[in-house]
């Protein structure tokens, strides 16, 4: 089994794992009903994308 020749340093670990957080949602307003939904997704409160309705909601 290959081991490490030498110690990584803190400052080259942290840059390692400094891209291991989480991103925010990004969240748009909806055309048809004005809430905020994610991108590219059907509105989950009107059930339109892309101005059809996708999904029948009882209302």
């Amino acid at each position: 089994m290959a081991q490490p020749k030498r110690r990584w340093s803190k400052a080259r670990t942290h840059t390692r794992r400094s891209t291991w957080k989480l991103d925010n949602k990004n969240l748009v307003e909806c055309p048809h009903c004005h809430e905020l939904m994610m991108q590219h997704r059907v509105c989950p409160s009107c059930g339109y994308y892309d101005g059809t309705e996708v999904i029948s909601k009882a209302k």
